[in-house]
Parts: C-alpha cells; sequence; structure tokens
C-alpha cells in the first residue's frame, strides 16, 4: 500500500467572524480505506469534509491529496468527487444521463462514456434501470444512482456527506452494507460524514470523533467502542454506564457506595458497556456493588434494555439477553449491579 496518505490534514481549521466552526485539527487518511467522521450535528464534521474537497477555505492548515498541496486549488481541480445529503439528481434527466453528466462534462469519447456509464450502473445494481427519471425510483436507488455518479469519475477519493440520513431506518441498514461491499470492490478511499454510531460502525475502517469544533480521537470501530480513551466517546458511542464521584481517602466512590478504583487521581470517572454490567435481584458477596432501582424495561427481541437508577447516582444502561430477563425485573424493582473490575475503562471526568 502507498505509504503517502490519500488525504492529509494538517492544522486545518475554520472561523467564522469570532465564531469558530473548527479547532486546528490533523488527520491523515490511508490510501483505499473507508474513514468516517463521526459525532453530533453541528460538531464541525461537514465543515471538515467541505474543506477537504475545495468548497469551503480554511482559515488556517493545509490540505493534501496524494501527497500534493491543494488547499488553494478549487473543487475541480482536486481529485475528489462528493455524494451530498439527500437525492442531489437532476429530475429531468434519466438515469444513465445523471450518472454521464460528469463524463459529458470533460468531453469522453461515446464509447467510453457509454461503457463507463454501464459498468458503474452495474456495480450499483441498477442495470435495466437507464430510461428511469429520479422520480420513478426509490430513496436507496436514488442514492445508488449518486454513488454512481460520483464512482464513474474514477476519482481517488469519494467524499459522503450524509449520504443516508434520508433513509429510513431499514434501507439505510441495506444501504450501509452496500456501501461497504462496493468500496471494498473499487479500493477507493471513501471520507463518509454521518452522525449515527450504527452507520459508522458498520462501514467504517477507522473512526474520527468530532464534537464542539474538536476531534476527540479516532481509531478503528473496535477501538472506540470498547476501549474509548475519553468520556465523550464513552457517552456517545454505544449503551455505557459512566460513573463519577468523590475521591475520598485516594479512592472513587460512587453514590456512597465502596470503592471502585483505589490509588484515584481527581478528575476521574469510569465506564461500562451496559453489556458488561450483572444485574443481581439479591445483594450479592461482592465488596464492590451498586444497589438501585429499575426504572425502565424495554424488550428488543434478542436482548432487553434496563435503566436503573443507582442510588445517591445516575440512570445507567443495563442490557441483557431476553432469555436472561426474570419475573422479578420490572420498573420499581430493587437490583444491584456488579461488574468484573477489568471491564471498567478510566476517564478524566
Amino acid at each position: 500500500m502507498n505509504s503517502v496518505p490519500a488525504v492529509e490534514v494538517d492544522g486545518v481549521s475554520k472561523n467564522y467572524g469570532s465564531v469558530s466552526a473548527l479547532k486546528p485539527t490533523s488527520f491523515a487518511v490511508p490510501e483505499g480505506r473507508y474513514f468516517v467522521l463521526l459525532g453530533p450535528s453541528g460538531g464541525g464534521k461537514t465543515t471538515t469534509l467541505r474543506m477537504i474537497a475545495g468548497l469551503i477555505r480554511p482559515t488556517t492548515g493545509r490540505v493534501r491529496i496524494g501527497g500534493r498541496d491543494v488547499t488553494d486549488q478549487p473543487a475541480n481541480r482536486r481529485d475528489t468527487a462528493m455524494v451530498f445529503q439527500g437525492f442531489a439528481l437532476f429530475p429531468h434527466m434519466t438515469v444513465e444521463q445523471n450518472v454521464a453528466y460528469g463524463l459529458e462534462l470533460r468531453r469522453l469519447p461515446k464509447d467510453e462514456l457509454r461503457d463507463r456509464t454501464a459498468a458503474m450502473l452495474r456495480l450499483v445494481g441498477l442495470t435495466g434501470f437507464e430510461a428511469r427519471r429520479p422520480s420513478a425510483l426509490s430513496g436507496g436507488q436514488q442514492q445508488r444512482v449518486q454513488l454512481a455518479r460520483a464512482l464513474v469519475l474514477q476519482t481517488s477519493i469519494v467524499l459522503l456527506d450524509e449520504p443516508l440520513a434520508a433513509l429510513d431506518a431499514t434501507l439505510r441498514k441495506d444501504m450501509c452494507f452496500e456501501l461497504k461491499h462496493i468500496q471494498e470492490s473499487v479500493g477507493t478511499t471513501f471520507i463518509h460524514v454521518t452522525h449515527n454510531q450504527e452507520e459508522a460502525m458498520t462501514v467504517a475502517d477507522e473512526i474520527a470523533l468530532i464534537a464542539a469544533g474538536t476531534l476527540v480521537e479516532s481509531g478503528s470501530p473496535r477501538e472506540v467502542y470498547e476501549t474509548p480513551r475519553c468520556r465523550f466517546t464513552a457517552e456517545f458511542i454505544g449503551e455505557n454506564a459512566v460513573f463519577s464521584g468523590p475521591i475520598v481517602e485516594g479512592a472513587l466512590r460512587i453514590g456512597g457506595a465502596a470503592p471502585f478504583v483505589r490509588d484515584a487521581e481527581p478528575p476521574l470517572a469510569i465506564s461500562v458497556a451496559a453489556e458488561n454490567i450483572d444485574l443481581h435481584l439479591q445483594q450479592p458477596d461482592l465488596e464492590q456493588t451498586l444497589p438501585g432501582t429499575v426504572v425502565d424495561v424495554f424488550y428488543l427481541g434478542f436482548s432487553a434494555l434496563l435503566h436503573v437508577e443507582v442510588d445517591g447516582g445516575p440512570v445507567v444502561p443495563v442490557r441483557l439477553l431476553s432469555k436472561e430477563l426474570d419475573a422479578g425485573i420490572k420498573s420499581g424493582g430493587r437490583v444491584w449491579l456488579s461488574w468484573d473490575p477489568d471491564h471498567a475503562r478510566m476517564h478524566t471526568a
């Protein structure tokens, strides 16, 4: 694999007057990877993507594509193609004409234009739809036309800005699988913006979390889910119980219970994945347990999600297999929580 990153963002920031949309940010995207910018709305994800595309000029920093500094180059001089949020298709054109539009602007020979367009429609599963108008397509089909229109240009980078936001949950899940398969098939670098955690976890080789204009942390989906390095990640990705409390005689105490972390340095918080919390209907013979009250029980088919209010502490999620649900587990019921200390992650509070 090429050692030169496909995209390098080096100290890039964006200010609008006195408002900072993105603080100085640096990251590199290796060639051929599916890279996802994930975070809450308004955090700076789309601003970052548009600076890579050349649609917005950064206030500070440089953008490099394939090792070449493109910061001062317009969007049409960069080796990128973009898939926008929603269905940005020409309504008066057919599917074939929409996909071929960029090639026509490049004045390609008709035979090559036709062959490349047909190949892309075949790749996204729309052979036979060439003569249809966008109004005759489903949401998922329209999004596949957008993707084909981007891929047909054969750029080294494809930028996707909330590409699945307009789809319903079932179709979004199906399109996640399709996007991942298509990216692996063509080997092109994809940079995908979303606020949807499940979407990011499904498609990404690497996830970068951006919030409040700051790159919080990055890693593989497994790394950011299982071993989040900061409290924000633990609260944003997955279902995690996050606890903080006073440091008493060098130990973290939660809700007045026995110490959970010894030799602790303030400020400190710990997080535990909901599926790693053990729930007991009677107080177990363990030093470290948290008593609480069940607030909600949600049956989700294969699993069940409980919200438990810890005595003197927060309301936290607990996930059980549905077969583990007991008649005594109900709203208002008293329970005790515990976990293997190896499953607790420590963060700055």
